[in-house]
């Protein structure tokens, strides 16, 4: 806490997201233990069913946009599985809290320690910066408002690169299962190459649809939600600002702030 404000100095790390650990992993659970059960479970192992789903699949999305854009995604999918700890609601009461240090002690208290606290929210800590330094409100606003702007459509498009993979790995399955049966087709007279080709048939239809039903769609809904999320976080932070730079009454930013918020998690701090 830095006079007044209820900011942890040393923000504890995101923990897992329970929802997604517990939906990705429940169903690898409940596969694994379908295929345990059925037989062996090295029988759904096939070295080039991999090779033309998971490989084919990553160059064909990658073919669709950039390196730079799956290598982004790659990083960012990893983001899905912390919990994010931006929730709407304790961002408002971040900035009413700030509102009402600048108002009780003026807008320069909000320097050194204050903003040091900040770090870990870039918008908010680039909006007060500005702020304090005396940058007009039109440009503060055009700033952060860009900084918003970049930071969707960043997840934009890895959302997008996750749904277009969702697309492409049935269709390298389908692929593979047209490579297989051609391979079998064409050694009728050998019984012992008809199992391994028709296992590339099957097999690749099966990756296929683990890949885009269990891992590529639920990643890029996750990754959906978490941006909406940021959004509205970002937008709460943008009203802060403004507000502190106007050096409005704290209760005129928290009605400003529950117009935005869902109903169920506005705030209500001064009675």
């Amino acid at each position: 806490m830095a006079d007044g404000l209820d900011i942890p100095a040393r923000p504890a790390r995101p923990g897992l997201d329970l929802a997604t650990v517990l939906g990705l992993g429940g169903t690898a659970v409940l596969i694994t233990a379908a295929l345990l059960l059925g037989g062996s479970a090295l029988s759904f192992i096939d070295l080039p069913s991999v090779l033309i789903v998971i490989g084919g699949t990553l160059l064909v999305t990658t073919a669709c946009f950039s390196l730079e854009d799956v290598a982004r995604t790659l990083r960012v999918v990893r983001t899905t599985f912390r919990a994010s700890g931006r929730e709407p609601r304790e961002a408002a009461l971040k900035v009413i809290n700030l509102a009402t240090l600048a108002r009780q002690q003026g807008l320069l208290k909000m320097q050194g320690p204050v903003l040091d606290l900040l770090k870990r929210e870039p918008i908010l800590h680039k909006g007060l910066s500005l702020a304090i330094d005396g940058t007009p409100e039109p440009e503060v606003d055009s700033i952060l408002r860009g900084e918003l702007a970049a930071m969707v459509d960043r997840q934009r498009i890895a959302a997008q690169v996750l749904r277009k993979a969702a697309e492409i790995a049935p269709a390298m399955g389908l692929i593979g299962t047209l490579i297989g049966l051609v391979q079998m087709l064409g050694h009728l007279d050998d019984p012992s190459r008809i199992g391994p080709s028709m296992a590339v048939a099957l097999l690749t239809t099966f990756y296929g649809a683990i890949l885009a039903t269990i891992v590529f769609t639920p990643l890029a809904s996750k990754l959906e939600r978490n941006s909406a999320d940021d959004q509205l976080v970002g937008r709460i932070y943008l009203l802060g600002v403004l507000s502190i730079g106007r050096k409005d009454n704290p209760r005129r930013l928290e009605m400003q702030i529950n117009s935005v918020l869902p109903p169920g998690q506005r705030v209500s701090v001064f009675q």
